[in-house]
């Protein structure tokens, strides 16, 4: 070969990374801030990228995703928050309310897509749920008025237990409305309550052995990222200890969980990407109306409940959305 050749094709290859580089500064620029990690948060961005393909965006192609991961640790999510923004992304999405917070706490400006699990009103996040007006716009789930719905199936299930807990992270912001909500509701019930507070993973076994301690009949997990981060590890623990568990979300009941119920996260997800897709395409967050789910899901474990010695009811078999064998 000649040298000349040579050094044509050395030119050529020095090149492809620079106009790689060249391409990727080109696209627009998505950020995602996340409470736990990608393998924990897998079936979440499966949907979020779904989302955003139905909107002509595909990452690596036509648009970027810069992700930050607090891998459970809450009190980074303000400086990764601050990360994206000094970044310059050109909208910033999240799935948790800590998160919500963080970015809402570091930007009036860039774009916030959101799943919250508060009223996005009285928690400043938009002026209104049909025209939020601002910076933000998502999906709002009200997630502490499903505690006593939750409760209301865990009875059917075990009509002749005492006594309940519930798992509380006390750092969410829901923390204080999901705890008057069980504590409202438990009396209707005939049920007496135990309220756990777990602020990080190393809670976890204690936990559990206090519910062993107090001969807990029953256990409903609140909704909160600490949790979902780590449900195989609070599934493994129910099991192990032989626990009925209630949980907010059906990806508990995937991974072994007893039974769920719930909105569904994931298709919260894919409306966050839906979103994300339309502020890249020129559509102001403040006039994009604030999704509010209304749809349910019931999920029940047969395979987890013969573990358990449990039989299900032909009541709550009946009522399930979807019933794991």
């Amino acid at each position: 070969m000649r040298r000349r050749e040579i050094l044509g094709l050395l030119c050529g290859a020095a090149a492809w990374p620079v106009a790689a580089r060249a391409q990727q500064a080109s696209m627009p620029v998505i950020g995602f801030l996340g409470v736990a990690d990608a393998s924990a948060s897998k079936p979440v961005l499966d949907r979020f990228h779904s989302g955003l393909r139905e909107m002509g965006f595909v990452q690596g192609q036509n648009v970027a995703i810069e992700f930050r991961w607090a891998e459970g640790s809450l009190e980074r999510l303000p400086e990764l928050a601050a990360d994206l923004v000094r970044r310059g992304v050109g909208v910033i999405c999240t799935t948790s309310n800590v998160a919500t917070l963080a970015v809402k706490r570091a930007t009036s400006e860039i774009p916030l897509v959101f799943v919250f699990g508060l009223d996005p009103v009285l928690m400043g996040l938009v002026q209104a749920i049909s025209r939020p007006g601002g910076n933000a716009t998502g999906v709002s789930f009200l997630t502490s008025s499903l505690e006593p719905k939750r409760l209301e199936l865990m009875r059917v299930l075990l009509p002749h237990v005492e006594l309940v807990a519930a798992l509380v992270n006390p750092d969410n912001p829901n923390a204080e409305s999901h705890t008057k909500d069980l504590q409202a509701t438990v009396p209707r019930f005939g049920l007496k309550l135990l309220i756990l507070k777990l602020r990080e993973f190393a809670d976890f076994d204690a936990a559990f052995a206090t519910l062993v301690q107090k001969r807990v009949g029953a256990v409903l997990v609140t909704s909160d990222p600490l949790f979902e981060a780590h449900r195989v590890r609070l599934v493994d623990l129910a099991a192990s200890n032989a626990i009925a568990a209630m949980y907010p979300w059906r990806d508990f009941v995937d991974a072994g969980g007893l039974l769920s119920y719930g909105n569904s996260l994931t298709d919260a997800a894919r409306h966050v990407g839906l979103y994300a897709g339309r502020i890249l395409k020129g559509d102001k967050p403040g006039d994009l109306p604030v999704w509010v789910p209304t749809k349910f899901e019931f999920v029940l474990n047969l395979k987890t409940a013969k573990v358990l010695g449990l039989e299900i009811p032909a009541k709550l078999l009946a009522l399930a959305d979807e019933v794991i064998e």
